[in-house]
């Protein structure tokens, strides 16, 4: 019997161990590292980026050779130039993920062609794996450090409302009305007035004719729809146990706005909604909507002041027989029709109670009292009609 140990030993030690002994190096490459905030569960975490582009090994031999940049790299180079800087800022808000409010921005970058090409050169003549692309930041003016600095760190409170079945005019004025009210801050002791950050309500902002309440029926004017803003901004910062210091129900019921009672209406200059942050910090605002779903919400960020808010359902009495019908001028009425504007509602009074209370104990306690007039149909009829001329 033979033994054969020297060939098993010479393959013994000649077998790879691993990438490491393969005889096979790691790529080139140039490598952009930094990272960005987000704040999640009240507290700000900072979060990596890491990308990274494969240099050729035709180009770092050749820069290796005639100990310059190759010119074979100047595509790559192009390219990444514009990835990166294609990255534009993007100011910081809060998203719900899966449940939880999640605040970030995005850091926009410049791309330092001088000096990444340098790094480059560098790290090739040094036998370097990598080199560091270079590149400046553009930070956002909002960002989640801002929001931080202001205590902005948490999700306070969230008011909502449908507007199904609103005309095209309606949901128009709603969504105009209610994206000058996205992202903006209430400071500490400041005075949130609405009909001050809507701003002016005509054709030149945005705003469209619509329906409104005047003299007892419906008249078309530069925005009507946009209490369905002021309501749902008033939910979201009545929840958050914000003081009133103005506030105006609407003449009769407006279906739009039910639960009876938890509503506000506006009209400039007479009418408005005012209400004061009394948390000691800032609170930031954001309006979102769905379109599909014809549902409208803002969302009350900020610190946690430790508040819980009851806020208790209507209760509702003193109920009235609904008013006479009435008539509007509507130029698409045929001569002797007419066309069903708005429904007959009863007269009533809405009570609605809020409680607040910090560890347990109650620090405040407020009552939302509501009358609103018995109010009868509303009919469009031909500009013509005689009946225009015995509207109440």
């Amino acid at each position: 019997m033979k033994f054969y140990l020297l060939p098993l030993l010479a393959l013994a030690l000649s077998a790879p161990e691993g990438a490491a002994q393969s005889g096979k190096s790691e790529p080139f490459k140039l490598v952009l590292k930094t990272s960005e905030q987000k704040i999640l569960k009240g507290k700000v975490t900072r979060h990596p980026i890491v990308k990274s582009w494969t240099v050729p090994a035709a180009g770092i031999a050749a820069s290796k050779k005639y100990r310059k940049l190759s010119t074979t790299l100047i595509p790559l180079i192009n390219r990444i130039e514009k990835q990166v800087n294609a990255r534009k800022p993007e100011p910081a808000v809060f998203r719900n993920v899966a449940g939880r409010w999640i605040a970030a921005d995005q850091t926009g970058w410049l791309f330092d062609r001088d000096r990444t090409k340098a790094n480059l050169l560098k790290a090739i003549r040094g036998g370097k794996g990598q080199a560091q692309v270079a590149f400046k930041e553009v930070r956002p003016r909002r960002s989640v450090a801002l929001l931080a600095g202001r205590g902005v760190l948490t999700h306070v409170a969230a008011g909502t409302s449908r507007y199904a079945g609103s005309p095209g005019f309606r949901e128009k004025n709603i969504l105009v009305g209610a994206s000058k009210l996205d992202n903006f801050f209430i400071p500490p002791g400041h005075e949130f007035n609405f009909n001050e950050e809507v701003g002016q309500v005509d054709a030149s902002t945005g705003f469209v004719k619509g329906f409104v309440i005047s003299g007892g029926t419906l008249e078309k004017e530069d925005g009507g729809g946009i209490c369905q803003v002021s309501t749902t901004i008033f939910r979201a910062l009545y929840k958050a146990g914000l003081p009133i210091t103005e506030r105006h129900e609407h003449s009769h019921r407006v279906r739009y706005y039910d639960p009876v009672g938890f509503e506000a209406t506006v009209y400039a200059p007479d009418k408005n909604l005012r209400m004061k942050n009394d948390t000691g910090a800032y609170l930031m605002i954001q309006a979102g909507w769905d379109t599909a779903a014809k549902t409208l919400r803002f969302d009350v960020f900020g610190a946690n002041t430790g508040r819980t808010v009851k806020i208790s359902q209507p209760s509702v009495s003193k109920f009235r027989a609904p008013g006479n019908p009435s008539y509007t001028a509507d130029p698409n009425v045929a001569p002797g029709a007419r066309r069903l504007l708005d429904t007959p509602a009863q007269g009533m009074t809405s009570v609605i109670r809020r409680t607040i209370k910090v560890k347990g104990k109650v620090i405040s306690t407020h009552t939302l009292k509501s009358t609103y007039e018995p109010w009868g149909a509303v009919y469009g009829v031909n500009p013509n009609d005689k009946r225009l001329s015995s509207r109440s």
